[in-house]
């Protein structure tokens, strides 16, 4: 078993802020978040990062969208848009080694973001 974090939250051994859950992704609300709307969704199956295979393999990754484009729906943040953010690796900012996508909505995101 991984000592991680978002493990953790996915086995409910942390508290968490759930908006969405399936048999294969968790979507909470971030504890710093940077718009009025910012969730990490998180897939159940600890993936390190975007390069990890196990991401693609199996159809995960489908999966893990299909979960993101029914919140995204589910919350109303189609409409006005909003960001999806993966960091892969240290150098990127990637703190949590267990992939997760930020979702960012509810104010004027500007480009470049970092």
């Amino acid at each position: 078993m991984v000592d991680c974090l978002f493990c953790k939250i996915i086995n409910k051994e942390i508290p968490s802020q759930i908006v969405y859950e399936d048999d294969n992704l968790i979507v909470i609300k971030d504890i710093q978040p940077v718009a009025p709307t910012h969730l990490l969704a998180i897939p159940k199956q600890h993936v390190e990062n975007v390069a990890d295979p196990k991401f693609t393999e199996a159809g995960l990754a489908n999966l893990f969208f299909d979960g993101i484009q029914k919140v995204a729906k589910e919350l109303g943040l189609v409409e006005n848009g909003f960001r999806i953010v993966a960091n892969c690796g240290s150098e990127a900012g990637q703190t949590v080694f267990h992939l997760h996508f930020h979702i960012i909505s509810g104010r004027p995101l500007s480009w470049p973001p970092g």
